[in-house]
């Protein structure tokens, strides 16, 4: 008969210890609702206000819930809270530009919760602890912000300016409004401009409707996801500059300040704008108009540009010839040499200013009136039918031939009358001389140019080349003869007409 081994009973020590440890790990989870050595990837947000979201308030990603609300505390020197919350697997991966929003469970607030927005994918992603900025959270205006914004002195403002913009848009304008006034919106009320406006809002938005399809870009699906990047990328620049974000709103703030104190000005540039808009035009036109011979200009000269690379290159070269050429001991030392001569000549020029136009006034005497006159063949019994200037000229050689006789003032030609019974008279000289008188042996011919019983006009105020031309052939070089006859014969018969009238001449010189 085998004996049976009796278990010996537990201690009710050891049996109160454990019942102990089992009812506080209950404890534990019940309140802590989280089982230790479990928890998730933590992501904290900063927001301006919790807005009664509490430790486990429910995360969700597009009404999925994701994690919950780990814990709500203050952010140091600051009135914002740091939410921190816990994230399922399901929730990931979240990125550097993801958002956050508390919205409430229901319609009339309470049981709030956080909205999350992951990010794209393109942004970094977010690490265990990371923060999202107050700038990319958001809380929900409560009932009560908006009850106590509309307190009663709130309300009369507003009602303030809703009669402000009551009168605004129906007061008729003063005079001096109209004067300054565009003239199709004269004596017109806001109101009335406002419908007037009306009939230009089809152009308008038809004009709108190709600007905006033009913004879809030739790729809209492309073009429009390049926007949205670019747009996010502007944005998240933005928010990594929030002290540069601050100072932009201050200066902007400043800018219309300025902008308002200037009212009249705006107001006169508004004015204007219609105007100005429309010369633009034109010069856009004009410009659109320019662009194709610009394009084929720039196409053409490709080539050129291209071969600037070499054109410079060779060109080296001849800048270190001409920069030893411009050195010192070569043209700088001879343009030292040449600057006094360079400071005569400019005193010169100078002085030249007066000089060069009476020489042009003595070319102009000369080339119009001098020289054609010399020109002239004089047409008398004399004539040799060559011009009076190469005359004079042979009359200069035959007094050269003649002045043989000479004293000790050099060689002399003698004019002297010969006997006879013709007593001529030079008459008295300008200088007070008695007349002079002498015989001849037959009576005079006559003497030329014809004296006309006046002295010949003298304009010194006018320009030599503005006077008349001397008729060398006209009356005033007619002969006139000793009883007062004047023969008027400029031609080549002349001489006949003379030879005529000689008899006569014999005759009343006889009769003397």
């Amino acid at each position: 008969m085998s004996r049976t081994r009796r278990r010996e009973p537990r201690s009710p020590f050891a049996v109160g210890l454990i019942a102990l440890v089992v009812l506080a790990i209950l404890v534990f989870l019940g309140f802590t609702k989280d089982i230790p050595f479990t928890s998730g990837h933590q992501v904290k947000a900063v927001f301006e206000s919790a807005n009664s979201l509490r430790p486990g308030s429910p995360v969700r990603i597009a009404g999925v819930e994701v994690g919950k609300v780990k814990a709500v505390d203050g952010q140091e020197g600051s009135n914002n809270a740091v939410v921190t919350m816990e994230i399922e697997k399901s929730g990931l991966p979240l990125h550097t530009d993801a958002t956050a929003k508390i919205r409430p469970r229901i319609f009339l607030e309470g049981n709030f919760f956080v909205d999350l927005r992951p990010g794209t994918p393109g942004a970094p992603e977010l690490d265990d602890g990371d923060t999202i900025k107050v700038t990319q959270t958001a809380t929900p205006v409560q009932l009560d912000e908006v009850l106590t914004s509309l307190q009663s002195d709130t309300r009369a403002d507003l009602q303030d300016v809703l009669r402000v913009i009551g009168t605004a848009w129906t007061a008729e304008p003063t005079a001096a409004q109209n004067r300054d006034a565009d003239p199709a919106a004269r004596g017109q009320s806001a109101a009335e401009s406002f419908n007037d406006a009306y009939d230009d809002i089809g152009p308008a938005e038809r004009a709108q409707s190709q600007v905006n399809e033009a913004l879809l870009g030739t790729e809209p699906e492309r073009d429009l996801q390049r926007l949205v990047s670019g747009a996010a990328r502007t944005s998240a620049g933005l928010a990594r500059n929030e002290t540069q974000l601050k100072d932009l709103v201050s200066n902007f703030n400043t800018t219309m300040a300025a902008l308002a104190a200037e009212d009249a000005s705006l107001r006169a540039a508004v004015a204007i704008l219609p105007s100005t808009l429309a010369t633009a035009n034109a010069a856009f036109s004009a410009l659109n108009a320019a662009f194709p011979p610009t394009r084929a200009f720039a196409i053409e000269i490709l080539p050129g540009v291209n071969e600037t690379a070499a054109t410079i290159d060779a060109a080296f070269p001849w800048i270190r010839a001409m920069r030893a050429l411009l050195a010192p001991a070569e043209l700088q030392g001879l343009a030292a040499d040449l600057a006094p001569a360079a400071r005569d000549l400019a005193r010169l020029t100078n002085t030249s200013l007066d000089l060069l136009p009476q020489t042009n006034l003595l070319s102009r005497c000369a080339t119009d009136v001098l020289l054609p006159t010399g020109d002239v063949v004089i047409r008398d019994e004399f004539s040799t039918g060559r011009e009076n200037y190469k005359e004079l000229l042979y009359s200069m050689v035959g007094l050269a031939g003649e002045g043989q006789n000479f004293d000790g003032n050099g060689m002399y030609v003698r004019f002297q009358t010969g006997g006879g019974t013709n007593q001529v008279s030079v008459g008295r000289s300008n200088l007070g001389n008695p007349p002079q008188f002498g015989a001849l042996p037959i009576p005079p011919i006559g003497n030329r140019p014809a004296y006309p019983g006046r002295l010949s006009p003298y304009k010194p105020g006018e320009p030599c080349y503005r006077q008349r031309r001397p008729d060398l052939n006209g009356p005033a070089a007619a002969l006139t003869l000793p009883g007062g006859t004047v023969a008027t014969a400029a031609t080549a018969g002349r001489a006949r007409a003379l030879a005529r009238l000689r008899p006569t001449l014999e005759r009343e010189g006889g009769e003397r």
